[in-house]
């Protein structure tokens, strides 16, 4: 039996679901102008995908990577939401 897409599947879905919080947080303390350090991620990710050797880890860290770039939309997406009053607004901010 292969384990492999199962593990892939369950990994890809913990690490969407950490990305979610993870964007709501950063636009909460720094704002919208932190969207470089989610493309420095990706890059990072990225990199690090074509070096591993293992398959398996070289996926995630891809599925990461681009978790990292569709956080910079959310971030903008999550700046919109807070200003609708869907999400609390840091005090003292513009």
């Amino acid at each position: 039996m292969n384990f492999e897409g199962i593990i892939i599947g369950a990994a890809t879905f913990l690490i969407i679901g950490i990305f979610h919080p993870i964007v709501i947080k950063a636009e909460y303390h720094f704002g919208k102008g932190c969207w470089w350090a989610f493309l420095l991620a990706g890059a990072g990710f990225i990199a690090l995908s074509l070096f591993l050797k293992d398959t398996t880890l070289s996926t995630l860290a891809g599925v990461v990577a681009f978790s990292s770039f569709w956080s910079i939309l959310e971030l903008f997406h999550q700046e919109k939401r807070v200003q609708k009053g869907w999400f609390p607004k840091k005090p003292g901010r513009k």
